[in-house]
């Protein structure tokens, strides 16, 4: 992992499932300045709330994190399951209870196995070690298939600082914010004004452009530590433009290929696909229009049977709610045109744009000729195996 003054652990301890990595710890040896951007679902995990209020301090020194039970609609209970198990860690590590970050994934409306957490806290504390990360990414996937890690080191005042960032999300996929887990971690030396404000303008790029179901998760956050081990420079508000630019540009750049990731491994998905609108009047518009396409279930169907049925695409544009002449609109796959000013460019064209729909990566590009407004929005196709994966998440 390489990111200084931290130290990371996994365990299996059975919350759900046995013999299956699905506890994990991420402790910085001193308090950490913290960033957190969390869930927009009205329905909020107990983990989620507890961060929050905990948060308003800009600290954090640890993140415990489980996969195999939410932890959410669970009432009273499960703000004292959560509470207790943020306990244990904050004994064991010889911290404060409000220095520990709360993250839970999986089956909503089920408590939390505390006793579970009790009996492995002592195994996973002592299993804190630097080059435990990729177990920790490994730790809370559910539906994932593969883990999903990012690292990058930058100079900055001619010292190394390094970034390392894991997620996890495969389903139950649309913003705002993003849903997911993700946890990055860094060493460099950054007020929480600055980093704060790069977490959020990072995640309204990145994690709040990626669907594959356009369903918002109860539990979902990002949370960005960062311990000052790296010794540059301050990053604040009076440091150099470029040192500043250069931090969220290379937090921007995780949290996007981390985004692109869970995209790929969506539910049952074949193909990453990226919907870019231009041409709108404003860019909100745009993002409207691309998010519209993105979700609809007859488009992403359409992408998995590798069908250039355009009249899909422009069918959602007419009920994104965002005003439009569709006889100016042009709609392309990659490079291959397929609709000018509204009309299709007849057989020859969709043959083309069905070549391009087998591939594994490619863009619907469309322009409506009205504007700057220009947005992207990644998402997935929609198979069989999305269905049955969703069908059967409970047993």
């Amino acid at each position: 992992m390489g990111v200084k003054g931290f130290s990371t652990s996994a365990v299996a301890a059975g919350i759900r499932y046995a013999d299956r990595l699905d506890l994990g710890l991420i402790f910085s040896d001193t308090p950490a300045v913290t960033a957190g951007v969390f869930t927009t679902n009205q329905i909020k995990a107990a983990p989620v709330l507890i961060d929050v209020e905990r948060l308003k301090q800009g600290r954090a020194q640890a993140i415990l994190v489980n996969s195999g039970c939410a932890n959410a609609c669970t009432g009273e209970q499960g703000m004292e399951n959560a509470r207790h198990a943020g306990m244990l860690v904050s004994q064991a590590l010889n911290i404060q209870d409000v220095l520990v970050q709360l993250a839970s994934t999986g089956v909503i409306g089920e408590q939390l196995n505390v006793t579970a957490i009790e009996n492995s806290v002592d195994q996973l504390v002592a299993g804190l070690s630097p080059d435990n990360f990729e177990q920790v990414a490994r730790a809370i996937m559910t539906t994932d298939t593969v883990p999903k890690t990012v690292c990058r080191t930058i100079n900055i005042g001619g010292k190394d600082v390094n970034i390392a960032g894991m997620a996890k999300g495969s389903g139950m996929i649309m913003p705002n914010m993003a849903t997911m887990l993700a946890f990055v971690l860094t060493d460099v030396q950054i007020s929480f004004p600055e980093l704060h404000a790069a977490l959020v303008s990072g995640v309204a790029s990145t994690f709040n452009r990626i669907t594959v179901d356009g369903d918002t998760s109860t539990n979902d956050m990002a949370l960005v530590m960062a311990n000052g081990c790296a010794g540059n420079p301050w990053i604040d508000e009076d440091a150099p433009q470029q040192d500043r630019q250069l931090f969220r540009d290379t937090l921007e750049e995780v949290l996007k290929e981390l985004a692109l990731m869970i995209v790929t491994d969506g539910e049952g998905a074949t193909k990453t696909i990226t919907i870019r609108v231009c041409g709108a009047k404003e860019n909100e518009e745009a993002e409207r229009l691309a998010r519209t396409i993105a979700n609809s279930s007859l488009v992403k169907t359409a992408f998995f049977g590798e069908d250039a049925n355009w009249g899909r695409i422009i069918a959602a544009m007419g009920r994104s709610g965002v005003r439009f002449n569709p006889d100016k609109v042009d709609i392309a796959f990659n490079d291959v045109l397929i609709v000018k000013n509204g009309q299709g460019l007849g057989k020859e064209a969709e043959s083309a744009a069905t070549r391009v729909l087998k591939e594994k990566n490619f863009a619907v590009c469309v322009d409506l000729k009205d504007g700057a407004g220009c947005e992207e929005i990644y998402t997935c196709d929609f198979s069989v195996d999305y269905v049955k994966i969703n069908a059967n998440y409970r047993s």
